[in-house]
This record gives C-alpha cells, structure tokens and sequence, in this order.
C-alpha cells in the first residue's frame, strides 16, 4: 500500500476547521433545540425541559460510549476515513432532525450525533500525528480555540435562524439551523476529500480492540488513580453542575422571561466572548500570580454567582450581568487538572486523564438528569412551587459541595503551592487540559 501523503498545512486547516463545524452545529441548535421539541410535541414549558433533559442524555452517552470506540477505529483504518465518515454522519444527522416528524426521531437524531460527533479524539491523534513534539502544545491549543470559536459563533446563528421575529422574518423557524449545520458537515466531507491526507502509515496501525475501545475501561481506571481521586470528585461535581447549560438554559430563560431563540443565542454569544476574554488572557495572568488552589476558589466561587444570578434573574440584564462571573469559572477547570496532575507521576498521566474523561462523561449523564427533573417539577405553572430558575439552584448546591470537598482533599501544601513553570511555548494555565469530549463540560 502507498505510504500517506505528506501532510502540510491544509491538513491542520482542516482539522481546525472540522472542530469548527463541529462545535459550530452543535452551538446553533441550542437556541432553537426547545422550540422544535415544542412543535412536535405539543406540551408546556416543564415537558419539554424534560424532554430537552432526555435529549442531552442520549446525546453524552453515545459520546461515552462511542469515543474510544472511534479513536480505535482510527488506529486500525486510519484518521482520514474515520473522520470524513464521521462528518459524514454528522451532515445526514442534522438534516435527519431537520426534517423529523415525530419525538422519537429527534432522539435517534441526538444519538446518532453523539456517536458520529465523538471526533477530538481522532482530531487529537491527527495533529499529533502531523506535529513536532515541541509544537503539539500550541497546536492543541488551535483545536482548543477552534472550538471556542465555534462555540461562540454557533449559538448567535442558531439563534438568528430560528427566530422568525428576528431580521430574517418568515425564512426563520426551528429547523433552519439544523439545515445549515447539515450543509457545513456536508461542505467540511467535500474540503476534507480533496485536501485532506492521511498521516497514519499502514506500520503504524494496529488492530482493532474491544478492551481498548470500551469505554467501561474509562470507568475502571476511577478506581485506580490514587492520591487524586478527591479532586476527580471535586470536578465530577462542577461538571454535573455545568450540564444547566446545555440541558435547560435555553427553555428557562424562554419561559421566565419570555426570551425567543434569537435572544438565547444572542445572550450565549456574550458569553462566549466573556469567556474567549478570560481563557485568552485572564487565565495566564491570575494563575501564575494567584496559585492553582486559590484559582480554583476563584473559579468556584464566581460560578456559585454566576448560576445564583441566572436562577433568579427577573429581567434580561440580570443575565447578562451574570456572564462574566460564568465566565470567570473557567479559572477552576486548568487549575483543578494541574493540581491533579501534579500529584501522579509521569507514567500515570496516560491513566489519569482517562479517569477525568470518566468522571466528566458520568457527569454529562448525571447532570441533565438532575436538571430536567427539576425543571419539569417546579416550571408547573400555577403550582405553589413555580420556581423556572430551580436547575440554576441545583447547579448551586452542587458547587457548594466541590467547594467543600476541594476544602476537604487539599492541604496547606496545596494551598501554599505555585503554578508549575512551563515549557517554552506552553501556556502554564493550559497545562495539562485536553478535551475529553466535543462539547468539553468544563467550556
């Protein structure tokens, strides 16, 4: 077989650019993921949080499952197919939701992107296959900014598409996003054919393994990480808290303040701008001055404020004023992660960052769980309990405990301990930080 084709510059384009579309699509349904719930299925506000709970469920357990699962395919067949082949899916996916008739469509449309979508893994093999070793840090934090871009940019189109009170007027309704996020995938299968190489030679793969692509193996390495296992704990919390977002932020500011997708996508543009502020810029001045731990009480304690705010917000201002304070959280994932980090010896980093991955897909489970349930209960209206902001509250509660439990594990050592130097090149706050999944819990 022919070796690979060198891989230049239009390969690291286009895996940036695949990371993107990816973060891009999965953005611009957010606004408008409630709406096409509702038109489908008739129901009040507190079912189609329910629904919307049921919906990112499928969605994180497909990922779950399906992202070791497509990391060992890609070892056996190569990067190139696997990810063609998973953008693929991921077009047909979009126009499938796109034009569904029916509840039950939608799920399998959630689930087929979860399995289909669970591409960083392979997008991480690939620049670490076309990158130097003393450049994959800062490539891998291209891919990082990619996602942040399209994470940002996703929800504001979504939002313009789907709302027909909005500047597009009758061209706009709930389906429109899924058909543009279904012609980008199909777009990105096209740029990805022409130019796209593959970088993994036929000596190198390897076959394919059940035992390496089940994702029970994440689970189990939980039990075998010692002397972190606490902080584990600590971030399985704040990402089972961080799961509001994508499971009931969009229908419970619809229906406490009466919000249409297009001022959902508007207000999750600011704060990715907020966020893009404080990841590009805020984070490698404060944790180097500050230390991990106390970056991490930072980070903790602004997201308390953040969700507080959020919950109950009686006018959109309120919401907006709570964006930066959410935005400031993201001090406590790069701190938490080096703390972690710091306690394991190199040859157990392999092992550890496979336990956080655990963690976080148990959290992306759990949480829209606690959140649509809590939604369904106390959004009833007319009940004595009506309550629309009550997830945000559970989100709460849930950073207070890992406020607690990070109390509880750390030490006067941790307390006292500076930020690790870094390498040449490397971001001290980035490090170690890989995403475990698309839509990274800790965004």
């Amino acid at each position: 077989m022919a070796a690979p084709r060198t891989a230049g510059k239009n390969a690291l384009a286009f895996v940036l650019i695949t990371v993107l579309i990816n973060a891009i699509g999965f953005g611009i349904i957010i606004p408008v993921l409630p709406d096409l719930v509702g038109e489908l299925t008739g129901a009040k506000e507190n079912l189609i949080g329910l629904h919307m709970a049921g919906l990112t469920f499928i969605w994180a357990l497909l990922q779950f499952i399906f992202m070791p699962i497509i990391g060992a395919l890609s070892d056996k067949y190569g990067r190139r197919p696997i990810m063609l082949l998973s953008l693929f899916g991921l077009g047909i996916d979009y126009f499938l939701m796109a034009f569904a008739p029916a509840i039950a469509i939608l799920y399998v449309g959630r689930a087929v992107s979860g399995a289909f979508g669970a591409t960083f893994s392979t997008a991480n093999a690939y620049i670490a296959d076309v990158t130097p070793p003393e450049r994959r840090a800062q490539n891998f934090g291209l891919v990082g900014a990619a996602f942040g871009a399209g994470f940002v940019l996703g929800p504001a189109i979504g939002g313009i598409l789907g709302d027909p009170t909005g500047i597009l007027g009758d061209l706009a309704g709930p389906r429109v996003p899924f058909f543009a996020a279904g012609v980008l995938s199909i777009i990105n299968v096209i740029f990805g054919y022409i130019v796209l190489p593959e970088t993994l030679a036929q000596k190198d793969r390897r076959d394919f393994s059940w035992a390496r692509a089940n994702a029970l193996g994440a689970l189990k390495s939980l039990k075998k990480i010692r002397g972190a296992q606490g902080l584990i704990f600590v971030l399985f919390l704040l990402a089972t808290a961080h799961t509001v977002y994508p499971t009931t932020y969009t229908i419970s500011m619809q229906t406490k303040l009466d919000w249409t997708s297009g001022d959902v996508g508007w207000s999750l543009f600011a704060f990715g701008i907020a966020q893009i502020i404080v990841q590009g810029l805020l984070i490698r001045w404060i944790i180097p001055k500050t230390g991990l731990f106390w970056a991490a009480i930072i980070g903790i304690i602004t997201a308390a404020i953040g969700y507080a705010m959020m919950g109950g917000a009686w006018a959109g201002w309120v919401v907006y004023a709570a964006g930066p304070f959410a935005a400031m959280a993201g001090l406590y994932g790069p701190a938490i992660n080096n703390m972690i980090s710091s306690r394991l010896s190199k040859s157990e980093q392999g092992e550890l960052q496979g336990a956080i991955g655990a963690a976080q897909g148990l959290a992306m489970m759990v949480g829209p769980i606690l959140m649509g349930v809590s939604f369904f209960y106390f959004a009833q209206r007319g009940s004595g309990h009506y309550h629309p902001g009550a997830p945000f509250s559970v989100a709460v509660l849930l950073v207070i405990m890992a406020f607690i439990a990070l109390i509880l594990v750390t030490t006067q050592a941790d307390r006292r301990a500076k930020a690790p130097k870094a390498e040449p090149g490397v971001d001290p706050a980035a490090m170690p930080q890989p995403p475990t999944s698309d839509i990274d819990p800790a965004t």
